[in-house]
């Protein structure tokens, strides 16, 4: 019973965790505006989750089967803790100091990832209120 709730909270679920991450990664950005030879970071969101999704390891990383196992979970420059890879965002306009975030750009995609992140907050709210409507019989 309760793998069925999991299943079907999954996806609202995966999605707000990738999109959590990626506003870090976006708030680093523009902390960073003004760091000499700092580098956009971002992460392609849509294979992000169609990897979580499919319950493949981005990166091809290997489940552990023992406790004393190494486990996956922290986040290195190169991806964030549950391994989906961190791209360079691509240069719109270059500065003198080797600095690749514009701030315009930046700021368009805090906002709109801060948008469809409170999105999914309501989609589930609304599953829930859904089961709890079930759960009464109303």
């Amino acid at each position: 019973m309760i793998g069925k709730l999991d299943e079907y909270m999954r996806f609202n679920e995966t999605a707000l965790s990738l999109r959590s991450q990626r506003q870090e990664l976006l708030a680093s950005n523009i902390a960073n505006a003004d760091t000499p030879n700092y580098k956009a970071r971002d992460i392609d969101f849509a294979a992000a989750l169609q990897g979580a999704m499919a319950g493949s390891k981005p990166g091809g990383a290997m489940n552990t089967t023992n406790t004393q196992h190494m486990a996956r979970g922290l986040a290195t420059g190169d991806t964030l803790a549950n391994g989906t890879p961190v791209l360079y965002r691509g240069v719109v306009q270059g500065s003198v100091d080797g600095n690749t975030v514009d701030m315009d750009v930046e700021r368009n995609q805090f906002a709109d990832n801060a948008l469809r992140y409170e999105a999914g907050i309501n989609m589930i709210n609304s599953q829930i209120k859904g089961l709890l409507s079930a759960i009464q019989g109303q």
